[in-house]
């Protein structure tokens, strides 16, 4: 893959979510909601002066940024105002 985010952008690859609850009800793929975290793939300059860096597994909000898709795989693309956090 050879994309490389302008600015404040993240590109950011959506944590799976399991299938499976601990008491080992199965949920659907329509009744799952979307990830609200992921790992950064790639990022532009002034996201790298926030402290962000590529691996780091970030939280964002419900609504932000945008769905690409980029070799069949999806990634989404935000700006690094919308990363509510980076996960330690």
């Amino acid at each position: 893959m050879s994309f490389q985010p302008l600015g404040n952008r993240v590109l950011i690859q959506r944590e799976e979510q399991t299938n499976t609850t601990a008491s080992g009800i199965i949920i659907p793929d329509s009744a799952k909601e979307k990830p609200l975290e992921g790992k950064v793939i790639a990022l532009g300059q002034d996201a790298m002066d926030e402290g962000i860096a590529e691996g780091d597994t970030v939280v964002f909000q419900k609504y932000g940024g945008t769905e690409i898709t980029i070799d069949g795989t999806e990634y989404l693309i935000m700006n690094s105002d919308d990363i509510l956090g980076v996960m330690k």
